[in-house]
């Protein structure tokens, strides 16, 4: 049996109002140096948006997240960040900054399938419980 993989992640925050330091978890970038791979999945939710910060334009963020995401997967499109190697454009990303995306401390892992952990915590951190 194959040997667990270390992980690391974070979970992507659109801060709409800096100043009052609210926020909602809009995505998980992860990150396993043994397959030296970056993952990351977005998704915006517009109603928790809106009820933060009413004037706020989703459409604007729907664009910083997908730039985050190009940075991510290393495409042309992400400019000179996202030609680097997936590590350092782990840790670029998940500096610590004062912007309207932001993301959290970076956590470790765990697990066999970088794929899937990334698919879990997504459902479990991003996506809206039911109720």
């Amino acid at each position: 049996m194959p040997a667990p993989l270390l992980y690391e992640y974070a979970i992507i925050r659109v801060v709409p109002r800096v100043e009052r330091e609210e926020f909602l978890n809009a995505g998980v970038v992860l990150y396993c140096r043994q397959q030296r791979s970056l993952l990351v999945r977005t998704w915006l939710d517009e109603q928790r948006l809106l009820a933060l910060a009413p004037d706020s334009q989703a459409s604007e963020i729907r664009e910083y997240l997908e730039s985050f995401e190009r940075i991510c997967r290393g495409e042309q499109e992400g400019g000179p960040i996202a030609r680097m190697d997936a590590a350092s454009r782990f840790r670029w990303l998940t500096a610590v900054r004062s912007t309207i995306i932001q993301t959290s401390r970076v956590h470790p892992g765990l697990c066999m399938q970088p794929a899937q952990t990334l698919e879990k915590l997504f459902q479990q951190m991003v996506l809206p419980t039911a109720r």
